[in-house]
């Protein structure tokens, strides 16, 4: 049973790093060493994450490379670029279609959501507003429930 599990987050590992690679041919990249290398740890990581820690993970990799890498992830969709309050920001890969997102403003965990009274309210809008809406985005600021189990126990520790 554990294999069968190991077999299959590894297989969705690898159907994400292709949908990655992807990405980056529609927009007329070529694959990489380099870029293989930058989208292979994306892959790796658990979470959100910035471009200055996709920098020191990656010290063989140019620093113009990974941040240009991010951008062309970006801008294909592949990747969610996410405003911190306080902060570079922080990018995750997008898993689902159309979502949204709630950060914890402690430890800086990502969560993805998608509710269906949100959409409503955007088709309601579109009826009032003078022009044709073409996207929106949502981020919502919490404390995750670790920072709330940590906060009630008095232990503190960052957990992204």
């Amino acid at each position: 049973e554990g294999q069968t599990m190991a077999a299959s987050a590894l297989s969705k590992v690898e159907s994400v790093g292709v949908n990655l690679s992807n990405a980056l041919e529609d927009r007329g990249l070529r694959r990489t060493a380099t870029r293989m290398t930058v989208t292979g740890r994306i892959e790796q990581l658990n979470g959100a994450f910035t471009a200055e820690q996709l920098c020191r993970d990656l010290p063989g990799v140019g620093r113009a490379t990974v941040y240009r890498t991010i951008r062309h992830l970006v801008d294909a969709g592949a990747l969610c670029k996410l405003p911190i309050l306080d902060g570079a920001p922080m990018y995750s890969i997008a898993r689902i279609e159309h979502h949204h997102h709630t950060i914890c403003s402690s430890c800086g965990a990502v969560g993805e959501f998608r509710h269906s009274t949100v959409e409503r309210v955007m088709r309601s809008l579109a009826k009032e507003i003078d022009g044709d809406i073409v996207g929106h985005r949502m981020e919502i600021f919490i404390t995750c429930n670790s920072c709330l189990a940590e906060s009630a126990t008095g232990k503190f520790s960052v957990h992204v």
